[in-house]
């Protein structure tokens, strides 16, 4: 096992996995910017070491600075949470070549699957099912035109190398698509370095299914059940469910089992989150993510195993000391991503955090690093903390999130709180009955 750990995140998720470490018996180490010295991570940290101010490209994407935070602490192992260095070949590849081990799988498959259209060969040769579109990279209009005409219009051209909703434009005709074909690939180039772009069947209202899956890099692979993650706005998740109201225990245990084998047969080491679009009874594979999700905690809730003291164990050479017949699911749970931002217009609301009140009670957990009197930077994302909550039933699940949201109170800035309390009153969320679109269109009704 690892001796000290270094923590290469902020917020929410460097406070997680500080807490996995200490409950493990590991030392930790925070990195911070200038602007989050104050940071709860910071202060619990056994050690924290000043990496740069405040603007990620200077402090937390700084791979020089991290490994020199490493050398000076004498740290062995790096979690790098989620965001960030999380998914960075580069820094898995420059850490392994200093002595320090990445919490995490190894460069090859980081390099793999955040290459979407190597991912998508990938695992269609694991058995995978995926959405029906180019084979690989599309360059000339006319080859887009005859592979939409192929799969029928709409089509969606997607980068390559894109992520977080970025670099995706949906084309609903043939006389679109050279235009659209021209200005996904110069949004690619410009926000990614990478202009290649791929096209695929565009489904018209799916949900968005996740599957969470570990592999111990030594043959061994399990999933942990899927993820409902269809609530998004901007096709950035909002509301987290598992398991899925959409599906039945047939159709979640085939896709479950095919997920695992593939990870196995990959040898893959460590967590990742294997993510469809589901629509009609079918699964099409979209991304595997190679890292710690923002909504893990809903998986734990269910399973009642902690995927960060799993990935730790699994870096340091463990086996997985499980098989699939030994995970029992249990119950439902719910993540509401609670962020510093106005409930109805999303305008981001940093400043001053002048009183907070927590809910508690059977089942309700709440991962946040604020604190009365801290004060949230302008610098970062603006998650500032997630609302968990567990129940025997989806409906006893939602009733004590209705309770939670009630108590929740944080003073001194605009949060998404309001926002989930408005959805509790929608019939569609009460049913379970949504998909990928829903939220939006939620939304515009009051635009």
């Amino acid at each position: 096992m690892f001796e000290k750990v270094l923590i290469a995140n902020r917020g929410e998720i460097a406070l997680r996995v500080l807490r996995a470490c200490n409950e493990l018996g590991i030392a930790t180490v925070a990195v911070h910017s200038t602007a989050d010295e104050n940071a709860m991570h910071v202060r619990l940290a056994d050690e924290s070491v000043c990496i740069g101010p405040p603007p990620a490209t200077d402090s937390y994407l700084s791979i020089p600075a991290i490994l020199s935070a490493c050398e000076i602490t004498g740290a062995d192992a790096v979690h790098p949470g989620y965001g960030f260095l999380s998914e960075n070949a580069q820094f898995s590849d420059i850490l392994k070549e200093h002595g320090v081990t990445f919490i995490g799988p190894s460069g090859d498959d980081i390099r793999i699957m955040g290459d979407k259209i190597a991912a998508k060969q990938t695992v269609d040769r694991l058995g995978i099912p995926v959405v029906p579109g180019s084979p690989g990279a599309v360059e000339d209009p006319q080859e887009a035109i005859k592979i939409a005409n192929d799969i029928g219009f709409p089509v969606i051209i997607k980068a390559a190398a894109g992520g977080g909703g970025r670099g995706m434009r949906v084309v609903e005709k043939r006389e679109d698509m050279e235009v659209s074909l021209q200005m996904t690939q110069t949004e690619a180039k410009t926000a990614f370095g990478d202009g290649s772009v791929y096209i695929e069947k565009y489904l018209g209202k799916p949900r968005h299914i996740e599957i969470q899956v570990l592999g111990d890099g030594q043959g061994g692979g399990v999933h942990l059940g899927e993820r409902d993650c269809s609530l998004q706005r901007r096709h950035q998740k909002v509301w987290e469910e598992a398991r899925s109201p959409a599906l039945n225990d047939d159709q979640r245990a085939k896709i479950g089992a095919t997920c695992a084998k593939a990870i196995a047969d990959m040898n893959y080491s460590g967590a990742g989150t294997i993510e469809f679009l589901y629509e009609n009874g079918e699964f099409y594979f979209i991304e595997m993510n190679t890292r710690l999700q923002v909504e893990h905690p809903i998986t734990e809730m269910i399973t009642g195993i902690d995927l960060v003291q799993e990935q730790i164990r699994i870096a340091a050479g463990a086996k997985l000391g499980y098989t699939q017949d030994d995970i029992s699911f249990n119950g439902h749970a719910i993540e509401c991503r609670i962020n510093a931002e106005n409930a109805r217009t999303f305008m981001p609301s940093p400043g001053l955090v002048e009183n907070v009140h927590v809910p508690g009670g059977l089942g309700v957990r709440v991962d946040s690093g604020i604190y009365s009197g801290y004060s949230i930077p302008p610098y970062y994302d603006s998650l500032i903390g997630k609302l968990i909550v567990f129940g025997n039933t989806r409906n006893d699940c939602l009733m004590r999130l209705r309770r939670a949201l009630d108590e929740y109170v944080i003073q001194g800035i605009d949060t998404t709180i309001p926002l989930f309390q408005d959805l509790l009153k929608e019939k569609d969320i009460m049913d379970g009955n949504y998909d990928i679109h829903w939220l939006e269109k939620y939304l515009a009704k009051d635009a």
